[in-house]
């Protein structure tokens, strides 16, 4: 699956002006029940009732029996919709009559919106639940992703309201994050290491950094971010995934570890509506070149090797950085060898569109490295970026940050 464009279909979807909520979450609903890139027969949206401790009947839409309208669950009956506010997503057997009686003997339920408090429990304000022919991991992983994205939208129809842009904070903001930002260009051993972020609006949610590991500095933690959305929220949580990663480093954790951990600290930290993509590798003296890295739902990628002339994309190694605590993460690696380079970049590179609304994509970013490959870091970088900013049109319906870290080794 995955994961980027499962996200941009979803906010797409969810992106259009709405008379109100249940408009909102009815439309999403639809577009995955029709959607090739999730295999769902069916789907339905509950809205919670605090005062009467119960979940109502919203909406239900695709090719399963229906459920008699207004149809309400008393929370007191399921105790399984509590683990919810924890896990975000469960897996259940149903034990409704009525449910079972429509062919409903299995079920995915995910949290949506905020979360409301009965009796000492917290409940989410709405629930998405689905028919598959296949409930397992994989789903509950994906609709992570489109509960992630509905929860962010209705927060922002919320903020909307009441939100106004404070010029004064936005520039303390943009210092603060330029702080925070190492030096573009960086040398370390054999490689040569230039990284370059261009917000989309004042502040941004890319970021990138160099972070120095061991007393003999024999290591060097190279990472790269995107976190969802634009703006001061998104610089925010940049930011403190930053801030972390550094404080992280100095106690020289294994990477799996180390990621682990950080996703918990971000899922308690941030409200759940939030997340981030997040490639994080290490270099070292290692005379072969070893790179070990995570690469936590991030773009792969694009690691060119010279002997061979050839690409190799570093696929993602766990899930996005945030909605859900019990997630694992697994490390790989490659070797590089003199000449051999390393370009890892956000979608606001890839995903920039021209006047035709075509992507920029990630074909035309290999023409651009071949194109360059005796050249610097730098001037790789620059080349990147100057192809995107000409490829995309003022006019184009979407703009997001773009980074670029490119690595290269020489000798």
């Amino acid at each position: 699956m995955d994961q980027k464009r499962l996200y941009r279909t979803i906010e797409t979807a969810a992106s259009k002006n709405f008379v109100n909520e249940k408009e909102l979450l009815s439309e999403v609903v639809k577009q995955i029940v029709e959607s090739d890139l999730i295999n769902v027969t069916g789907g339905r949206v509950w809205k919670l009732d605090p005062v009467n401790k119960q979940y109502k009947l919203l909406f239900q839409t695709g090719k399963v029996a229906k459920i008699p309208e207004n149809y309400t669950l008393n929370v007191n009956d399921y105790p399984v919709l509590s683990r919810i506010t924890s896990e975000r997503t469960i897996l259940a057997d149903e034990t409704d009559s009525t449910l079972i009686s429509k062919g409903i003997f299995r079920y995915s339920a995910s949290g949506v919106g905020r979360k409301i408090k009965i009796d000492g429990s917290k409940y989410y304000e709405y629930l998405l639940a689905v028919n598959s022919p296949v409930i397992d991991e994989d789903l509950r992983y994906t609709l992570n992703i489109v509960a992630t994205v509905l929860t962010s939208k209705l927060n922002e129809r919320f903020l909307s309201l009441s939100q106004k842009k404070l010029i004064s904070d936005i520039d303390k903001a943009k210092q603060l994050q330029r702080s925070i930002l190492p030096e573009h260009e960086y040398h370390f051993k054999s490689y040569e290491i230039f990284g370059v972020t261009i917000p989309a609006e004042t502040v941004g949610g890319d970021f990138y950094d160099y972070l120095k590991i061991g007393d003999e500095d024999d290591r060097l933690g190279i990472a790269v971010g995107d976190a969802a959305s634009k703006g001061l929220a998104a610089a925010a949580e940049a930011m403190y995934i930053s801030g972390a990663l550094r404080m992280a480093t100095t106690f020289q954790m294994k990477i799996a570890p180390m990621m682990k951990r950080l996703n918990q600290l971000i899922n308690k930290i941030f409200s759940d509506d939030r997340f981030t993509s997040l490639f994080y590798g290490e270099l070292s003296i290692d005379k072969k070149g070893l790179f070990l890295y995570v690469n936590a739902g991030h773009n792969p990628p694009i690691f060119y090797n010279r002997e061979n002339d050839s690409f190799t994309y570093l696929q993602p190694t766990g899930p996005l950085i945030g909605p859900v605590p019990n997630s694992r993460f697994e490390t790989d690696s490659i070797n590089f060898s003199n000449g051999d380079i390393l370009v890892i970049y956000t979608d606001g590179i890839t995903e920039s569109a021209n006047e035709k609304y075509e992507m920029y994509e990630t074909k035309r970013l290999e023409e651009i490295i071949k194109k360059t490959v005796d050249l610097s870091p730098k001037e790789i970088a620059t080349a990147i970026l100057d192809d995107v900013i000409k490829f995309t049109t003022n006019e184009s319906r979407y703009q997001d940050d773009k980074t670029v870290v490119v690595i290269k080794r020489k000798g």
